[in-house]
């Protein structure tokens, strides 16, 4: 109830901010105790050196004592200063974001600077954009971080980081009032001691960092150990009161927020958990198999908002939120919204795929019209003729009498057939193992009832070796995994190797490189992201070799549907790439596609096939 009036919402603000300020001094007398214990040595040293001076500490005893102290002191004072340094010049750790300068989205930071005047704080000093569906401020103080990029220096306030898909799905209203909580916490971040608690503690966590940066000697990687060993204790001491300080910051600034936009703000919430969910569809349904591709879609952004309008047609749930497209959207607050977009696309690939930094031969981008020729038909036809090649390979090792014949080209009657093949015959020796069989079984009868009486007797674990429902299944299975796993470690490396050379070429003058805000995505100056291969927040876990080879022969029988039965790639916003069959998806394939992989039964796919006209004996053309 205290947010309803203002002298409740100001009692709730008062009390965060309080609440903040304590934890911060708490913080403080962390970082002030360190200091005392690295000081005590000198200062033991000094009083010994005063007691000798006034002749209180005379004789042998209190000299060698000094002697000892003295070392002592040397050594925890060069300790705490070279902890010190590097707590203070380690650079921590910042997200990836696409900077805006004002230049860039001039009606942005008008709208935020009101919006900072009417919670009465400070502005922030620039904003940014990521790639999520999340806003918050970032301190960005530390000099690693005043870069000369599209958002110049940050000065003393922190930077506002805003999700790119609001921006596109939100309208102005909304996004004003979503920011509001976000921006009113710029008032308590600009109070001293929340502000050095807040360096203290980022300092900590880049230093336990160092020991892995690369191109340390032994020497200074053995160093840089010791230090982060110390900053993992002290950061160890003030995490609570890190983590109550931060909840109070939020407090306060949420408290703040109320007077502002807060009836447009309840509706706003619902926007925010309808965009997430249709961002992350977009991505791991529509974006993963382009970036597999090495293809990135250049406009995510703008593909949110259609997959957002595809929800709300198919789920009465969000029935009615394609109607508020109507408004003005928040992207409109940009001077190039289509620049801004590819930026946060490229961003997002390198994020959740581990991309190169850069456009290339080898990574390109790709419009929403151009998926399903450049995207999905690609795609299917890259995996039929993987799943070929591995055909030839097992079918080139085995090489015996019970081999299949060779077919006059890659046919989806092949695929099917090795799929439905029995499993091999008993090997060598078997008769003689089947004949002692009965004499075995009479006298483990005996050995079965002593197991019984055993509590760690379960009889369902002899389950467990029954052999597998589809064997060819499982070789192909092996084979196509070993095979991704190799083509995957060939991209790492080729990121990697053009990972470098983006590094290299940035080193250069930012003279060299020009001043323009936007000089197509590879050029876009206003980019921050990871430097390595690997992708920060994968999308999906390892995938088995059943659910691989299940995706490669759908991709087989759509190949042969599109050659064989006049069906077309399509693109469907909230599960990716899709087959035409008269215009209409068709959404029954997958199960059939289960039944071949998994039991072996064939007679399901080849109605589907009968009932649709695709001729599975037909060569299909691949990549």
């Amino acid at each position: 109830m205290s947010g309803v009036s203002g002298t409740g919402s100001a009692v709730g603000e008062e009390w965060g901010a309080r609440a903040a300020r304590s934890r911060a001094l708490a913080v403080l007398r962390v970082r002030g105790r360190a200091l005392g214990l690295a000081v005590l040595p000198a200062a033991v040293t000094v009083v010994l050196y005063a007691g000798e001076v006034t002749g209180h500490f005379s004789g042998t005893g209190w000299g060698t004592a000094r002697w000892v102290v003295t070392v002592l002191a040397v050594v925890v004072l060069l300790a705490a200063t070279a902890v010190a340094l590097v707590v203070a010049r380690a650079r921590p750790a910042a997200t990836p974001t696409v900077e805006l300068a004002e230049t860039a989205a001039p009606d942005l930071y008008r709208l935020v600077r009101d919006l900072a005047d009417r919670l009465g704080v400070p502005a922030p000093a620039a904003i940014a954009l990521t790639p999520d569906c999340d806003s918050w401020l970032e301190d960005r103080t530390h000099r690693a971080h005043r870069t000369h990029h599209a958002g110049g220096e940050t000065g003393g306030a922190p930077v506002l980081v805003i999700g790119s898909p609001f921006l596109w799905w939100m309208r102005v209203g909304e996004l004003r009032a979503v920011l509001a909580p976000v921006v009113a916490g710029t008032g308590p971040a600009a109070h001293p001691d929340i502000a050095a608690a807040r360096r203290f503690v980022r300092g900590l966590d880049a230093a336990i960092a160092v020991p892995r940066t690369p191109g340390l000697d032994p020497v200074r990687r053995l160093g840089a150990r010791g230090v982060g060993q110390v900053a993992r204790v002290l950061l160890r001491a003030c995490r609570g009161h890190a983590a109550e300080m931060e909840r109070g910051v939020a407090a306060a600034g949420s408290e703040r927020a109320q007077e502002v936009d807060y009836g447009v703000r309840i509706v706003a919430q619902e926007q925010v958990g309808l965009a997430y969910a249709g961002w992350d569809r977009l991505l791991t349904r529509v974006a993963l198999p382009a970036w597999r591709m090495g293809r990135w879609p250049a406009k995510l952004d703008a593909g949110v908002v259609s997959a957002l309008t595809e929800l709300s047609r198919r789920d009465r749930l969000a029935d009615g939120f394609s109607s508020r497209l109507g408004e003005r959207p928040a992207c409109d607050l940009l001077e190039e919204p289509g620049a801004v977009d590819e930026a946060a696309s490229l961003l997002a690939a390198r994020l959740f795929h581990g991309g190169p930094a850069a456009p290339g031969p080898d990574w390109s981008p790709v419009e929403w019209s151009q998926y399903p020729e450049e995207v999905v038909d690609r795609k299917w036809r890259t995996d039929a003729a993987r799943l070929h090649q591995v055909l030839d390979g097992v079918d080139a090792a085995a090489a015996g009498p019970d081999a299949p014949p060779p077919t006059d080209g890659p046919t989806l009657i092949r695929v099917i057939d090795r799929l439905t093949m029995t499993a091999p015959g008993p090997a060598v020796g078997a008769t003689t193992e089947a004949a002692e069989a009965p004499a075995e079984a009479a006298a483990g009868q005996d050995d079965h009832a002593d197991l019984a009486d055993s509590a760690d007797f379960d009889p369902l674990d002899d389950l467990d070796d029954d052999p597998p429902p589809n064997p060819a299944a499982d070789a192909l299975a092996g084979a196509l995994s070993a095979l991704l796993a190799r083509e995957e470690a060939a991209r790492e490396a080729r990121v990697a190797a053009e990972s470098a050379r983006g590094r290299t070429a940035a080193a250069a003058p930012a003279a060299d490189r020009g001043t323009t805000a936007y000089e197509g995505v590879g050029a876009y100056e206003g980019v921050s992201g990871p430097d390595g291969p690997l992708p920060l927040f994968p999308l999906q876990p390892p995938r088995s070799g059943r659910d691989l080879l299940a995706d490669h022969v759908t991709a087989m029988v759509c190949c042969a549907a599109v050659d064989t039965a006049e069906a077309v790639p399509g693109l469907d916003w909230l599960d990716g790439p899709a087959l035409l069959l008269g215009g209409e998806r068709a959404t029954d394939l997958g199960p059939r596609v289960l039944s071949l992989v998994e039991d072996g039964d064939p007679e399901p796919l080849r109605d589907w096939l009968a009932r649709t006209g695709v001729r599975p004996e037909k060569p299909v053309r691949l990549v």
